[in-house]
């Protein structure tokens, strides 16, 4: 699939040559896409034109530079109440689960390959998932999906909008995080917490 990108745009991913550093080209390199958040679902290639990716639009691009790498191009995507979806591009090396991801808040991006489980890798962003009443909101997440399924659409390197891809997301089944029972004893996020997970937020 990496014919059907130019020159120019393999010249980028050819510098990505690890789940890092893909991660900090999406961090360092690709500017949050806030004032179009709403309005754009960016495929990679409008990505790199732009260079500006909200969370989905940075996870489709993460998915496809791991492409590159040879890892299956997979998004997870978590649920969220009174908050914003998030959406995750996941990696998995010697058996064991890490992501890829954008996001407005520091603790919802890069996760090391260390995480057994699906659930264990999505366990580890719970605390760092708030909104700005310090509530913690995540409570579901998908199965992985593989973006295989899309690539008739070319979305690697669609020049429109690939709103296909979240409208399919939205619409297969999510699993809970944890029991309703448990939602009404969750306490707020630590203040210190809620400050570092701001840091960098573009306003």
């Amino acid at each position: 699939m990496t014919d059907a990108f130019t020159p120019a745009e393999r010249r980028v991913f050819q510098r990505l040559r690890t789940p890092a550093r893909i991660q900090r080209f999406v961090d360092d390199d690709i500017a949050y896409n806030k004032e179009r958040g709403g309005a754009t679902c960016y495929s990679p290639r409008l990505v790199l034109r732009h260079r500006a990716a909200h969370c989905m639009e940075g996870a489709l691009f993460a998915a496809a530079a791991l492409r590159q790498l040879g890892y299956p191009p997979l998004l997870l995507d978590l649920e969220s109440i009174h908050d914003d979806d998030h959406v995750l591009a996941i990696f998995k090396t010697r058996g064991h689960w890490g992501a890829i991801a954008k996001s407005n808040y520091s603790g919802l991006r890069y996760r090391e390959p260390v995480y057994r489980t699906l659930r264990e890798l999505v366990m580890s962003y719970f605390e760092h998932y708030f909104n700005l009443r310090r509530e913690k909101t995540l409570r579901r997440y998908s199965n992985p999906v593989n973006l295989r399924r899309f690539d008739r659409q070319g979305w690697m390197t669609a020049e429109n909008d690939v709103w296909m891809i979240p409208e399919y997301l939205t619409e297969i089944a999510h699993r809970a995080v944890l029991p309703r029972a448990l939602e009404t004893r969750l306490g707020t996020v630590d203040p210190r917490l809620f400050a570092a997970g701001k840091v960098g937020r573009v306003e």
